[in-house]
C-alpha cells in the first residue's frame, strides 16, 4: 500500500474520533439556552447556615440589645417592667426577625461611658440607644446602621431669663453631659459666636437635668428630642423653653460590632424594611391583607411572596418583614406611638419624614 493512501486512511481516522467526541459534548446552543433560563424557573436555593452573630443569637435564644433605658420616647422601663420607645421598638423588629419572637430580648442599659465599650467587645449584639454616628465612633466602635432619628442640638433655659439666641446666653452657665459630644459641640459654637460661658459636667444624664431644674445652671444642652423628653418630667414644664437652635446634627440609628457583614446586613434590611413599608402603605394592620392581594411586584417582593430568596440571602425566612410589621408597624407607627401626636411629646417630624413627604427617610431597592 502506498504511503499517500496509509495518510489518506489516517485522516479519515482522525476525523471519525472528532465527530464522535462531539455528539456527546453540548452544543453551544444548548449551553447559551440553559444560561439564559429565566431566573424564576431555577429552583430558590436553601437559606445559607447561620454563622457569627446570627448563629449565636439563635442558638442563646435572645438577642442582647444594648438601650439607654431612663429616656422617654426612645427607650425607658415602664412601670410594668417593660421596654417603650422608638429604640425599643427596633430591638423588637431585630428580635422578630432572627428569633421570630419579640419578647426574647436581654435588655442591656448602658451608659455614655459603658455604650462604646460594650459594643466594642461584644457584650451587646446591637446597640440602639440615641447614639449620634460620627467618623470617629464608626472607626472605633463599630458599623452604624441606618439613621432612626434625625435629631439635632438644642438648648433649654428657664422661661425668666427672656434668651432667645445663644448670644444672649453671654455669661451663664450651662449644664451638659461630659464625654459627649453634646459637650464638644455646645464649646464650638460658643467659642465660634465669641460667647463666655461656665459649662457645668456630668457624667450621668440624671443629675445633669437635676442640676438645672433645681437652678444650679442657667440653661442645659442635649438633643433637642432629649429635651422635649425630660422637659414633661419637670415638676412645672412651662417654666422652660427650648431655644429656636440647631447647633449641630445629630444622626441616631443602631451600631453593631465590627466584622460581621451577615449581622451588619441584618440590621440594615430590617430598618429599611419599615421605612419602605411606609412608603407603599404596608401598615400592621393591613400587611397580610397586601400579602395575599397586592399585584404591586415590590410589596410582593418585601413581603415574600416573590424572590423568596432575598430573604435567604439575609439569612431569614421568606416572611420576615411581614411578621416585622405585624409586630412594631412601619416607621411612622413606630414614630406616632411614640413621638406623635397622641403623646406627650406631640414632636413634629420634620426630616423625620419618608422621603416622599418631603423627609431624609429613604430605603435602597429591596430586590
Amino acid at each position: 500500500m502506498s504511503k499517500r493512501v496509509l495518510s489518506i486512511i489516517g485522516l479519515i481516522v482522525v476525523l471519525a474520533v472528532v465527530i464522535a467526541s462531539c455528539t456527546t459534548a453540548q452544543s453551544p446552543g444548548e449551553s447559551e439556552a440553559a444560561s439564559e433560563a429565566p431566573a424564576s424557573e431555577a429552583a430558590t436555593p436553601a437559606p445559607p447556615p447561620a454563622e457569627g452573630y446570627i448563629a449565636e443569637i439563635q442558638s442563646r435564644g435572645e438577642l442582647i440589645c444594648g438601650v439607654n433605658g431612663g429616656l422617654a420616647g426612645f427607650s425607658v422601663v415602664e412601670s410594668d417592667g417593660s421596654y417603650s420607645g422608638i429604640d425599643a421598638d427596633y430591638c423588637r423588629a431585630l428580635a422578630v426577625a432572627v428569633l421570630g419572637d419579640a419578647e426574647r430580648i436581654d435588655w442591656r442599659e448602658l451608659t455614655t461611658e459603658t455604650r462604646g465599650p460594650a459594643i466594642q467587645t461584644g457584650e451587646v449584639d446591637v446597640l440602639i440607644r440615641n447614639t449620634t454616628w460620627t467618623s470617629s465612633r464608626d472607626a472605633e466602635w463599630g458599623n452604624f446602621g441606618p439613621t432612626i432619628f434625625y435629631d439635632g442640638q438644642g438648648i433649654m433655659v428657664r422661661a425668666e431669663l427672656g434668651a432667645e439666641t445663644l448670644e444672649d446666653l453671654d455669661g451663664a452657665s450651662i449644664c451638659v453631659q461630659q464625654g459627649t459630644t453634646t459637650e464638644l459641640n455646645l464649646t464650638d459654637q460658643m467659642r465660634a459666636l465669641g460667647v463666655d460661658f461656665t459649662p457645668q459636667t456630668f457624667g450621668e444624664i440624671d443629675p445633669t437635668y437635676q442640676a438645672y431644674e433645681e437652678g444650679r445652671c442657667d440653661a442645659v444642652t442635649s438633643d433637642r428630642s432629649q429635651l422635649i423628653s425630660r422637659r414633661t418630667e419637670f415638676g412645672n414644664p412651662d417654666e422652660h423653653e427650648i431655644l429656636d437652635v440647631v447647633m449641630s446634627k445629630e444622626p441616631l440609628g443602631p451600631v453593631v460590632p465590627a466584622g460581621d457583614d451577615a449581622w451588619f446586613d441584618v440590621v440594615k434590611w430590617v430598618v429599611f424594611a419599615t421605612i419602605e413599608a411606609e412608603e407603599l402603605g404596608i401598615t400592621s394592620e393591613n400587611v397580610e391583607e397586601m400579602r395575599d392581594t397586592s399585584e404591586n411586584p415590590v410589596v410582593r417582593r418585601l413581603l415574600g411572596v416573590e424572590a423568596p430568596e432575598l430573604g435567604q440571602q439575609l439569612g431569614l425566612e421568606s416572611d420576615w418583614a411581614v411578621n416585622v410589621i405585624l409586630t412594631v408597624g412601619n416607621y411612622g407607627e413606630i414614630y406616632d406611638r411614640n413621638l406623635g401626636p397622641d403623646t406627650p411629646f406631640d414632636l413634629d417630624r420634620g426630616p423625620n419624614q419618608i422621603w416622599t413627604e418631603g423627609g431624609l427617610l429613604y430605603a435602597p431597592p429591596y430586590r
